[in-house]
C-alpha cells in the first residue's frame, strides 16, 4: 500500500518506527511544531477519512492528553491513497491583515488632507480620502467614519466647538 501524504505527515508516521505508542506532546517535542500545526497533522492521520494512527481517547478531536499508536489493521481497497492535510485557515488572516492596512491607509490619508487644510467639513473630508485612497481600494463610508473617530480620540483631529460638523488638525 502507497500513502501520499505531506513532510510533516510522513515524519510523524515515521517516529512510530521507534516506538509502538507515543503521546500528544512527545509528537511536538520530536517534530517541533506549533500546536495548531500538531493538531491539524494528527487529526489528518487520525480521525478523518483513513485513520492511520489509532487514538486513545477515541474521539474526533485532538487534546494534549491523547496517545496514539500505528494502526496495524489499518486497510483499504485502494493501493493509492492520499491523505490530506486540512488547510490553515489563511482567509480570516489574509482579510484582517488587508483591514488593518486599509484602515493605516485611510487614517494616513485623512491626517494628510487635514493636516494641508487644517480646517475641513465632514463631507469634503469624506470625499477627498475616498477619492485619494480610489486608486488603491474603494474605501468604506463607515470605515472612513470610524477611522476620523479614532483620530479623534488619539488627538489628532478636534471637533469644532460651533460646528460638530468641521474638523481641525491639531498640529
Amino acid at each position: 500500500m502507497e500513502l501520499i501524504v505531506t513532510t510533516y505527515q510522513a515524519a510523524a508516521l515515521l517516529l512510530f518506527n521507534s516506538s509502538d505508542r507515543l503521546s500528544y506532546s512527545d509528537i511536538m517535542m520530536q517534530l517541533n511544531l506549533t500546536d495548531d500545526d500538531i493538531v491539524r497533522l494528527l487529526h489528518s492521520l487520525s480521525c478523518a477519512k483513513y485513520k492511520i494512527l489509532n487514538k486513545e481517547p477515541n474521539t474526533k478531536t485532538i487534546s494534549s492528553t491523547d496517545y496514539f499508536e500505528f494502526n496495524s489493521k489499518f486497510t483499504d481497497k485502494m493501493k493509492r491513497i492520499k491523505i490530506p492535510f486540512p488547510p490553515v485557515d489563511e482567509k480570516k488572516k489574509v482579510i484582517e491583515d488587508v483591514d488593518k492596512d486599509r484602515r493605516y491607509a485611510i487614517d494616513a490619508s485623512i491626517v494628510r488632507i487635514t493636516k494641508s487644510r487644517k480646517v475641513l467639513g465632514h463631507q469634503q473630508l469624506v470625499m477627498e480620502c475616498v477619492e485619494q485612497l480610489g486608486c488603491m481600494f474603494q474605501p468604506d463610508f463607515k470605515a472612513i467614519k470610524k477611522r476620523i473617530e479614532d483620530l479623534i480620540t488619539r488627538d489628532y483631529l478636534e471637533r469644532d466647538k460651533d460646528n460638530p460638523n468641521l474638523f481641525r488638525y491639531l498640529a
